[in-house]
């Protein structure tokens, strides 16, 4: 299919603080062409810091076409953004050890560049089926990978939110990038863990597929999570391509 393909993409999101964390240090950015969802780390509010700094440096690529590559494009301004916050961490020292995941999509007509590192995630719903697109960076997913623990396993650890990779102060930009083609009728979800590790595969699917209506499908995903006990920020986007008429 054509790149040029004109479409406009439809989206909602949402965040909310939980259930019991103080303060929002998740942060999320929607527009045409791009999607994108951080979840902060580094307590006093420094997560907060960390995951706005990368969502502003990310907005500007909402503006114009992205391109011959999307996906280049991408990843140039997920590096600014990290070497961004390893100036930050390196002129306060109280922001050492800051830090965000980052999962984000920047549309080209019908394919998407899709960037990924840490554990916030992306799902994408296609003829009924709901397939989760990007691999989380956590211990745990590692040990899932070499076959020492299985995935159920993995959801209930102590530990699957520890973080093999994140974008921090230490300015390593090490994301996952790939490019995708979009079919009509798709739709895509990206949340951070807050939404992920509460609400369980069959809901997530259930909720994209029984609501027309893409806020009301990212308000329901918010009280699902809110109501598995909203441990932590919980944030979405729920985006679709529209059906060919």
């Amino acid at each position: 299919m054509s790149n040029n393909v004109s479409f406009t993409l439809r989206y909602a999101a949402r965040t909310d603080v939980g259930l019991r964390r103080q303060r929002n240090e998740d942060s999320v950015y929607a527009g045409p062409r791009l999607l994108a969802v951080a979840d902060g780390m580094g307590g006093h509010s420094h997560g907060e810091v960390a995951s706005a700094t990368v969502i502003a440096a990310l907005s500007s690529l909402d503006g114009e076409p992205p391109g011959a590559d999307p996906l280049g494009t991408l990843e140039v301004a997920i590096t600014e953004a990290g070497h961004r916050l390893k100036d930050m961490a390196g002129s306060d020292p109280k922001l050492t050890g800051m830090g965000t995941t980052l999962t984000a999509m920047l549309w080209d007509g019908m394919r998407f560049a899709l960037a990924h590192i840490g554990d916030s995630r992306a799902y994408m719903l296609r003829d009924g089926s709901l397939y989760q697109i990007t691999r989380d960076h956590t211990l745990v997913q590692s040990l899932v990978d070499d076959g020492q623990m299985t995935a159920e396993q993995a959801a209930a650890h102590p530990r699957r939110s520890l973080l093999m990779r994140a974008l921090g102060g230490s300015g390593s930009v090490e994301p996952d990038l790939s490019m995708r083609e979009a079919r009509a009728g798709d739709r895509y979800l990206v949340c951070s863990d807050g939404l992920s590790g509460v609400v369980g595969p069959q809901a997530l699917h259930e909720t994209l597929t029984g609501f027309d209506d893409l806020g009301a499908a990212a308000d329901r995903l918010i009280q699902l999570a809110r109501d598995g006990g909203g441990p932590d920020n919980i944030t979405c986007v729920v985006a679709e391509v529209p059906a060919s008429t």
